[in-house]
């Protein structure tokens, strides 16, 4: 461990290739639950085959290599060139899944491939992005991101929406069971123990769940005999277009661009790079412009949006390696485990409740992170109004959907997530109300709170 804090390995250092294998398992022990749980959830959700559930899930892992090596590799200006991982996100799971019940996958995978250029065009004008998007934004939007997820999280854990056995005593006890036992693990005084609470509660759980005789192996059986190989189809489920959505995606695509200035920024730092000037500048703007074109490819190896992630900063600062090398054995373990359809297939054998309480700790802590940018700045009258106008808005249309019923089609699914009409009434409120000069965080310190905004992305 590096107590000291001091970054042992550079950016274009190379620690040798065991190293780099141990700390990019690391790396993926810490992000892999992140990556399979949205592809996971959806798939739940919308009551998918487990077949297809296994290969949209192994999709997910594929596409998170693919554009982690984009990333961190950097092809002319796509790419950070820093060792920031990517995976699929949180902040989409609310639309896409809106967007695949009314559609299908096509609907949503195509509406995600025509709005990804959003953060291309931010990427253009990163600089002023930090600018337009003030704390006082990017804290409301991350707060109502953990907090209309709770619910999809609470109701995994009570069994999942429509489940015969929704609410039973045995879902609720092992889901608290699996919430208690990464609560503990989280305040363990042993960092490595804390970095993998997430997939040590639910391995946990998943024994205990085995035991009980709670999982159906039928799945994980059968992915043996269609070979140990996932071959990846790209459009597999091809690519439909709807204006109904175009909206609520380009606003998430915006919530995305912002947290990802805070994670680089981040990575940036405990590095030992600079957090300003033009390198830092150009860096920026390629890892802006990379989870565009990257989100873009996900749509088409048929996986949700991509985005950068904040956790694995923990572990360049745990162990003082910030070598791209590493980055690179990341991508490849992820593109492995992706082609690998026992891995799928186990993820889709989770019950739900196990899941449930694992992602009622993670969507409860991208909400603790809102509070803690809010909390980063001097709030005044008007941020406060600021938001009560993006949290009434968004909580208000998650909590009740149905009060959109009696309104045309385009308009229902314009205002279907609650993320995307609450962050839009936050973007908006800020920019029309008096007093709302360019707040832009310029220090150093400012741009470590905006980092926080993906720390729930274990």
């Amino acid at each position: 461990m590096n107590r000291s804090g001091e970054v042992l390995y550079r950016l274009e250092d190379d620690p040798g290739f065991l190293t780099c294998v141990l700390l990019g398992i690391q790396h993926v022990l810490a992000m892999f639950v992140s990556i399979v749980t949205v592809p996971y959830l959806v798939g739940k959700a919308v009551g998918m085959p487990d077949r297809v559930l296994a290969f949209f899930v192994s999709m997910g892992l594929v596409a998170s290599g693919i554009s982690t090596f984009i990333q961190v590799r950097r092809f002319g200006p796509v790419g950070s060139g820093l060792l920031s991982v990517q995976g699929t996100s949180f902040s989409f799971l609310q639309v896409f899944t809106a967007a695949v019940k009314t559609g299908g996958l096509p609907l949503a995978l195509g509406t995600s491939l025509v709005t990804a250029p959003v953060e291309a065009l931010v990427s253009r004008f990163s600089f002023h992005a930090r600018r337009i998007f003030p704390p006082v934004v990017t804290g409301s939007v991350v707060l109502l991101i953990g907090l209309t997820l709770i619910r999809v999280g609470a109701a995994n854990l009570a069994g999942g929406f429509g489940s015969a056995d929704f609410g039973s005593a045995q879902n609720l006890l092992l889901g608290l069971f699996v919430m208690a036992v990464i609560l503990v693990l989280s305040v363990s005084r042993r960092p490595m123990v804390r970095s993998l609470a997430i997939i040590i509660g639910i391995l946990i759980g998943y024994s205990v769940a085995a035991f009980l005789g709670m999982i159906n192996f039928s799945a994980f059986r059968g992915s043996f005999a269609g070979g140990f190989f996932t071959v990846p189809i790209p459009l597999r489920f091809g690519l439909r277009f709807g204006w109904d959505y175009v909206f609520p995606f380009a606003v998430i695509y915006l919530v995305t661009t912002v947290e990802t200035i805070g994670d680089i920024t981040a990575t940036s730092e405990v590095s030992g790079e600079p957090v300003s000037g033009e390198v830092y500048e150009r860096r920026l703007a390629g890892g802006i412009l990379a989870d565009s074109l990257n989100s873009m490819l996900a749509a088409i190896l048929n996986s949700p949006p991509n985005t950068t992630f904040s956790q694995n900063n923990g572990i360049i600062q745990l162990t003082g390696t910030a070598s791209r090398r590493v980055g690179y054995h990341v991508a490849v373990l992820l593109v492995l485990l992706g082609l690998c359809p026992p891995v799928a297939a186990f993820v889709t054998t989770i019950p739900n409740c196990v899941i449930g309480g694992a992602t009622v700790v993670l969507f409860g802590i991208i909400a603790a992170a809102g509070i803690r940018i809010l909390l980063g700045t001097k709030l005044t009258h008007r941020d406060m109004l600021v938001i009560a106008g993006a949290l009434g808005t968004g909580l208000g249309v998650s909590f009740f959907p149905e009060i959109f019923d009696h309104l045309p089609d385009f308009a229902r699914n314009l205002f279907s997530s609650g993320i995307a009409t609450g962050g839009s009434v936050a973007i908006l409120l800020n920019l029309v109300f008096p007093g709302g000069e360019f707040r832009g965080r310029k220090k150093r310190g400012e741009a470590e709170i905006s980092a926080e905004s993906l720390q729930g992305e274990l």
